[in-house]
């Protein structure tokens, strides 16, 4: 079988131990009682075969690289449609599995890792559970709390919805080719909340102003929100700088912005 070759401009990363897989793979809690997963780049098949062994699992691929894609049909026909060729950015996610709640998994490419992230946040009624392996650097701004130095946008937004945890690093060895820098895994849990005081697009136009400006105070970064009213009712809050928020905080300010 030949060997797939890993493309720059796609930011593939093959993972080649199979027992990171594994563990990945079993890192899933099934916490909504969900057996549908979607594996995002499945590059050569090595976490695909970790999630098979799962028990109940429906199991489908969505995959940008053709290479990929004839690669997978040829090691596991039994896949057939289940395996998607396209760009999972742009596709309806209402129509992978016809509506119904499904798990997100994968060795995600480097160079849409935010992107995805940004995905999930905007689609917590789809997905109710995330497990994925990240640059270690967007793994850990994504788990980050208030006063880390890499707390930021997507920090605020995936509390929104989502208990986050960093469950374990992976060494550049463990890739082909090697990436510059090492991997971190991460797990999103749906948390109880249904849906925001605020619509979610308001939410985070409000978290992005003010990390746009982040050595700032909220006083400055959210100017273009705010009326002489609120600059004196929220002179506390509006005093305090973007990393110093949390997202609850966040949220009861979006709210009080929002009225206004």
């Amino acid at each position: 079988m030949k060997k797939v070759r890993a493309k720059k401009h796609l930011g593939q990363h093959f993972l080649t131990e199979p027992a990171i897989a594994q563990r990945i793979a079993d890192s899933i809690k099934d916490v909504a009682g969900v057996k549908r997963i979607l594996e995002i780049g499945p590059g050569t098949g090595i976490l695909t075969r970790a999630l098979m062994t799962r028990p109940e699992t429906e199991l489908k691929l969505i995959e940008i690289d053709t290479e990929s894609v004839e690669h997978l049909h040829e090691r596991h026909p039994e896949f057939g449609e289940n395996i998607i060729e396209g760009d999972f950015l742009k596709m309806n996610l209402n129509e992978v599995f016809n509506g119904k709640p499904f798990i997100l998994a994968g060795n995600f490419p480097y160079n849409i890792s935010s992107q995805i992230l940004f995905r999930v946040v905007e689609n917590p009624k789809l997905m109710p559970e995330m497990v994925g392996m990240f640059q270690k650097e967007v793994a850990e701004r994504a788990v980050s709390g208030p006063g880390s130095k890499v707390y930021g946008i997507l920090s605020v937004l995936i509390k929104a919805y989502y208990d986050s945890e960093y469950l374990f690093t992976v060494d550049e060895n463990a890739f082909d080719p090697p990436p510059k820098v090492k991997s971190g895994v991460i797990r999103l849990v749906r948390n109880d909340r249904n849906e925001l005081p605020v619509p979610f697009s308001f939410f985070k136009s409000v978290v992005k102003a003010a990390f746009n400006q982040r050595r700032k105070t909220m006083r400055n970064s959210l100017s273009a929100f705010l009326n002489d009213d609120l600059k004196a009712e929220l002179s506390e809050t509006l005093s305090l700088r973007p990393e110093q928020m949390g997202c609850e905080e966040f949220l009861e300010l979006a709210v009080r912005l929002q009225r206004d």
